[in-house]
């Protein structure tokens, strides 16, 4: 998944301007907010689309999915016509591009692994402590002061963790990855700016995990053994050998990746940041309910860990909506 947060900058709009004759700013606040809430309701519809990619094992399933996002992100690019970006390249930004996209790989292949071990719920927790996440990282790495509020958050929220791992048994290894890449994936794109534009971001990402991508998928294919097991499900490779049906299905991971992205992008030039911040908490609902939909059973133990940390998320979105009142900056 690839979204906003709270205090997240926006995102510039691959589609073009932003306004157009004769449309007004409520219209453009419409369609800002259901471009939002339509690619943070496609993200949490994911679980269903990688469940159904099953008896592929995550390293394949992300192997199709960069593969598959590089060229449909290529095709947009065609078809669009613009490639005055590429002369913005330089190494230090293809640097700070393939970090990220590195970071992000982590939380594609963790989450994958999550919805095929059936801990969906887990990876729904992740992504709802990712606010959290993202609010200490502005302290730890970029300097900035906690508010009353946001500070209340936080430590709301590393109460949660801490509960959730002394009734588990087990620290949430999975919540913990996918809320931390997350994070630092929107670290990473934040200092990026806006040099480049979503679509081609995402292009030059997925242009710079293809190598790793294709490299996986041939081993799947030549070498099975020199990966374990777990990696692939037990299933060397699936593209081939279980139908038309199945390898179109890995085909759409590259759309499927995409589009949401995309539909975020065109949202967050066109909302406010509070409407963009409210519309991320879609996604993590609907991935647990995706999750229980598949079966999955949640402890009254970890629906309780699931209360305290939104119990931080209505403290974090109070803050928000205080700071855009009058008088506040």
């Amino acid at each position: 998944m690839t979204g906003g947060s709270l205090d997240t900058p926006d995102t510039p709009d691959p589609s073009g301007p932003l306004d157009t004759p004769g449309s007004s700013a409520a219209a453009q606040v419409r369609r800002g907010t259901l471009q939002g809430a339509a690619a943070y309701a496609l993200w949490g519809l994911f679980p269903f689309y990688f469940y159904a990619l099953l008896p592929a094992g995550p390293v394949e399933v992300i192997g199709h999915r960069i593969l598959w996002s590089m060229l449909t992100c290529l095709v947009l690019l065609v078809l669009r016509g613009q490639w005055a970006w590429l002369r913005t390249l330089t190494p230090a930004l293809v640097g700070r591009l393939t970090v990220a996209a590195l970071v992000v790989a982590v939380n594609w292949f963790t989450y994958v692994v999550a919805v095929q071990a059936g801990q969906t719920n887990e990876a729904a927790l992740g992504y709802f402590l990712n606010p959290l996440l993202t609010v200490t990282l502005g302290v730890l790495v970029l300097g900035e002061r906690l508010r009353r509020l946001q500070a209340a958050a936080v430590l709301v929220g590393a109460l949660a963790a801490a509960y959730l791992t002394v009734v588990g048994g087990r620290v949430p290894v999975i919540a913990l990855i996918v809320s931390t890449s997350f994070a630092l994936y929107g670290l990473l794109k934040n200092r990026v700016g806006r040099s480049l534009d979503a679509l081609s971001g995402f292009a030059v990402e997925t242009a710079a995990l293809s190598p790793i991508a294709a490299l996986l998928l041939g081993l799947l294919s030549l070498a099975p053994a020199a990966l374990p097991s777990w990696l692939h499900g037990g299933e060397p490779l699936t593209f081939t050998t279980l139908g038309a049906g199945h390898a179109a299905l890995l085909v759409l991971a590259g759309p499927v990746t995409t589009v949401p992205l995309l539909l975020f992008a065109a949202a967050a030039r066109r909302v406010p940041l509070v409407t963009i911040g409210l519309l991320q908490f879609l996604a993590p609902v609907l991935q647990l309910a995706s999750g229980l939909a598949l079966g999955e059973h949640v402890s009254p133990a970890r629906w309780v860990g699931f209360a305290i940390v939104w119990v931080a998320l209505a403290l974090l979105t109070v803050d928000s909506f205080r700071q855009r009142l009058p008088g506040h900056g």
